[in-house]
């Protein structure tokens, strides 16, 4: 033990063989982990240690626990609002206001879209095609404008080829929209006509310019885009980007 820190504990350990073993043995989400008696075997160690450390990954959202005779742990496909849950815990604890987010976006969004206009693959350039011409034909849904409107960054994010990027923005997106709180946040729910017009008429032209393969164009006009929401957040919400983000559902 150095510098006051504690050693890990057992069931981490065992959490992160586990995880390396998969890794090593190009385990997909779907895929079932070894039985518990295998691992028990494997890692030499006790049920209550192998079933905290699965426990570990399930909450994580690593792993789910199939029940049933041919049950067991399965691999997922991590969904961002683990990531999103752990950030706002931290920012809780750390006061960060609600501008912390908006600056963050701000940041890596537009090089999101430069990546992404190098990057993505035909069929999630249709993808997003798609999804604009869904917001385009939606504009008095509230659900599915704001719904695509997310659903349009998430894919350029993931398009971008890097799954961090992914991730942070998918994390961040939920966090503004009030998913992970379980808050429907009020920046972006009471959006008027002209803003939704001036939101559609922006993501048709980073479209254009990632369709374009223009990654200096998609980068400036992504950064236009962020940069008129914060403009609009700073207008019509002031009170709330100075307000601390909180862990959970707000009451």
């Amino acid at each position: 033990m150095t510098n006051g820190t504690r050693p890990p504990k057992a069931a981490m350990l065992v959490a992160q063989r586990i995880m390396r073993d998969v890794s090593r043995d190009n385990l997909r989400p779907g895929d079932m982990l070894l039985p518990e008696r295998v691992m028990l075997e494997k890692y030499e160690i006790g049920r209550g240690t192998l079933r905290e450390a699965l426990r570990l990954l399930e909450f994580q959202g690593v792993i789910a626990l199939k029940p049933g005779p041919k049950g067991g742990p399965v691999l997922l496909d991590p969904d961002p609002s683990h990531l999103a849950s752990t950030m706002l815990l931290l920012m809780q604890v750390k006061q960060a206001p609600f501008r912390a987010i908006m600056e963050v976006r701000a940041a890596l969004e537009p090089k999101t879209g430069a990546l992404a206009a190098q990057r993505m693959s035909d069929e999630q350039i249709a993808d997003l095609g798609r999804c604009l011409a869904e917001m385009r034909d939606n504009m008095d849904d509230d659900y599915v404008f704001f719904e695509t409107n997310q659903r349009f960054h998430d894919i350029i994010a993931w398009g971008s080829g890097n799954a961090l990027f992914g991730y942070i923005v998918d994390s961040l997106l939920g966090i503004l929209d009030g998913t992970v709180s379980g808050d429907y946040s009020a920046v972006g729910s009471d959006y008027p006509q002209r803003r939704r017009k001036a939101i559609l008429k922006a993501h048709e032209e980073i479209y254009a310019m990632i369709e374009a393969r223009d990654a200096e164009g998609a980068e400036a006009r992504m950064q236009e885009h962020i940069d008129a929401y914060v403009r609009y957040v700073e207008r019509a919400h002031p009170k709330v980007l100075e307000q601390t983000i909180r862990w959970g559902t707000r009451s």
